[in-house]
């Protein structure tokens, strides 16, 4: 498996998570613990885009 596989592979993995936490976090009762969810939700698609955007050659990181 090469690198940029590697990477499409975990960036897909992190899209993943990160909708089960968004289905976790609509479930929760919990405002707090939704409010978490959701927001390591949103760190887990920036950090999926930003493996993404390596793995297609760009060699500036996303912001």
């Amino acid at each position: 498996m090469s690198e940029q596989e590697d990477l499409r592979g975990r960036a897909q993995q992190m899209r993943d998570k990160a909708k089960d936490l968004e289905e976790a976090a609509e479930k929760a009762s919990d405002p707090a613990e939704r409010k978490r969810l959701h927001e390591k939700a949103h760190r887990l698609e920036a950090q999926s885009e930003q493996a993404s955007g390596m793995a297609s050659g760009d060699i500036y990181p996303m912001e």
